[in-house]
């Protein structure tokens, strides 16, 4: 018998295993290891919260510019100067905070959740996927988070507003029990449709366009997928995207939240019913 064969045949698929963890384990190391559900919701949340205290001036900035007559770019800033100074673009900073909380953390957690149960279904996941997949989840964000979105318009506005028609709300409290008792609680989703709307094409231009581009950032610059750098890249591609497709949907948003009704005949100026 001859042993030298037999030790060489017994050592050639332990050979074969530690070639093959040698060639994968590179591999394995450029992509980082995906974080659980719960995780991804927390984060999204918190990375929400987080984004909104910097971008909130310029929220506030855009709701004004919507919802004042037209006007010139001196003028409007005359009036931010004139109501509450620079300091005035946190109104409403709170109740913004707040929004994240549901919708960052509902519109990014459903997209992760729903985008890798239906590659455990279908097998992959193509652009068309995650197309579908950021408007649905977009949109049930959307509405799940407009009580609070109500809530932000109103507060940002109301101090640019003739001292006869401000609501003069006292925070996120005085406004939630002040427009359950005078406008009813339907009044939370005024301005809801193209809310909803916007999320979803927000779910289709920034969340599907996200992960299509980090893959594409990854390939053609050759970052690591997931990175900081790539998350960066990505987030400011698809999120110039969205703001530039979403604009005439967030200025309908804007004027249906904060709107109030005819004193005459009764009626929303953006929604023929009575309100309750």
């Amino acid at each position: 018998m001859n042993w030298n064969n037999i030790m060489t045949s017994a050592a050639a698929p332990q050979r074969h295993v530690n070639q093959q963890v040698l060639a994968t384990s590179p591999a394995q190391t450029e992509e980082l290891k995906p974080f659980s559900k719960p995780v991804i919701f927390a984060t999204s949340g918190l990375g929400g919260c987080l984004g909104w205290v910097v971008v909130h001036p310029a929220n506030t900035v855009a709701v004004r510019w919507n919802l004042q007559p037209p006007g010139t770019t001196f003028n409007f800033m005359t009036m931010i100067r004139n109501t509450g100074g620079w300091m005035g673009l946190y109104d409403g900073l709170g109740a913004g905070v707040i929004r994240q909380v549901f919708y960052a953390s509902t519109r990014f957690g459903l997209f992760e959740t729903f985008r890798d149960k239906l590659h455990e279904i279908r097998g992959k996941t193509d652009f068309a996927s995650r197309v579908g997949i950021g408007a649905v989840t977009g949109g049930i964000a959307a509405y799940v988070s407009c009580p609070m979105e109500v809530a932000v318009v109103r507060l940002s506005n109301d101090s640019t507003l003739p001292a006869a028609e401000r609501r003069n709300y006292k925070g996120i409290s005085d406004t939630f029990s002040r427009i359950v008792k005078e406008e009813g609680v339907a009044a939370f989703w005024r301005g809801s449709t193209p809310f909803v709307q916007r999320a979803m094409m927000v779910g289709v231009f920034q969340v599907a366009t996200l992960d299509q581009f980090k893959e594409l950032y990854a390939s053609w610059l050759g970052q690591t997928k997931n990175s900081i750098p790539n998350v960066f890249c990505a987030s400011m591609t698809s999120g110039l995207l969205y703001s530039i497709a979403t604009m005439p949907l967030e200025a309908s948003k804007n004027r249906m939240a904060s709107q109030k009704p005819d004193p005459k005949t009764g009626l929303l100026p953006y929604k023929s019913q009575t309100p309750k």
